[in-house]
């Protein structure tokens, strides 16, 4: 087959898959207009698992190319635009425009959901609780710093639920305007991320050129594609934003390198069929206490994915939450007995469990 035949075959599917696509969003709109009427949830993460799932399946048996994170890949984005035909919605997430929080966010929400970038963690909780904001996106954990503190504070202060997590892997794009990367004369980027990709710069030759230190790989992006003989590492996001090319992607020198993100808001999710559940739990400060509370979790059955103790804000010295991940729905007949025999528990969630863990 010639390649002019199989560019207008591919070019006859795109037809159809544009008709399709308008007829999708004629349902989509539908939808919207019954949930308009009751005041349903637009975000539904344990419906889009389920989507990705069933259609996962369905390309494998039909030993089709496409594979769990193109479809993703894919029908995120179709999702995110269906969600903005039903109701306009708008997502806060930890600043600048261009940085992991973005583009996490984008991962869930698509690229033309209505993004405002705020400048902390705390601004983004505030915009949520205003209802400046209907979801806000910020990091709560990464696989080689640990927790981040300060959301896990704000979690216990703000009555804000967790209804969705997000997995991204940390990588590093080397963006340049430049056709060969021999005629890079100066290279922009955050500090810390010239050390992450340390091994990528010796290996090419790239140490001796001048290294200039700005704030954010998102700014970088930004000054590299108005300098001729200038590179960016930065984050793919950035790098398309900006309309700089992507001379090499990944170039991290650890692969393994992941935050996990939440999506915090005032709405509750319905139960799954794969979730999670997070508390913050202050026991009393005797012998045994903690001990006691985690082998309730063993008795019924529940699996525990993850403890950590932050400093309670009270008068007394050296008290603490615990912040608690467990498998299952706060539903569940065996999670809501064994929660309602203590006192001191705040619920912050429940949500689909993500596939990929820190």
């Amino acid at each position: 087959m010639t390649l002019e035949k199989l560019r207008k075959n591919i070019d006859k599917l795109d037809d159809e898959i544009l008709t399709l696509l308008n007829k999708r969003m004629e349902y989509v709109h539908q939808v919207g207009e019954l949930k308009g009427k009751d005041g349903g949830a637009i975000y539904r993460p344990e419906r889009e698992q389920a989507i990705m799932e069933r259609l996962t399946k369905l390309s494998q048996s039909h030993n089709g190319l496409l594979q769990r994170k193109h479809i993703e890949a894919i029908f995120y984005e179709i999702i995110g635009i269906s969600k903005s035909l039903e109701r306009d919605e708008k997502v806060a997430y930890l600043g600048p425009i261009g940085t992991f929080t973005h583009q996490a966010a984008q991962s869930r929400f698509g690229s033309i959901k209505d993004y405002n970038p705020y400048p902390s963690i705390l601004s983004v909780f505030k915009a949520v609780s205003s209802d400046s904001a209907t979801y806000g996106v910020v990091p709560i954990e990464n696989s080689t710093d640990g927790v981040v503190g300060e959301t896990l504070d704000l979690l216990g202060e703000y009555n804000l639920n967790i209804v969705a997590e997000i997995y991204m892997p940390i990588h590093h794009s080397f963006a340049t305007k430049v056709a060969n990367i021999g005629q890079v004369r100066k290279i922009y980027s955050k500090d810390k991320a010239f050390g992450q990709c340390r091994e990528f710069l010796e290996n090419h030759g790239l140490m001796h050129l001048e290294h200039i230190s700005v704030e954010s790989t998102a700014k970088a992006a930004q000054l590299a594609a108005k300098d001729s003989k200038a590179a960016a590492i930065c984050l793919h996001i950035a790098a398309k934003m900006n309309k700089l090319p992507i001379l090499y992607d990944n170039i991290e020198d650890r692969h393994d390198n992941k935050t996990r993100f939440i999506v915090v808001s005032k709405s509750l999710n319905l139960k799954g069929k794969n979730d999670k559940t997070s508390i913050l739990a202050r026991l009393s400060n005797t012998q045994g206490s903690l001990v006691r509370f985690l082998q309730e979790f063993d008795e019924a059955g529940i699996n525990l994915t993850k403890i950590e103790s932050r400093p309670a804000q009270s008068s007394k010295a050296f008290s603490y939450w615990f912040y608690i991940d467990f498998d299952g729905h706060i539903e569940d007949e065996n999670i809501k007995q064994l929660l309602a025999r203590h006192e001191d528990i705040k619920f912050l969630g429940s949500y689909t469990k993500a596939d990929d863990e820190i």
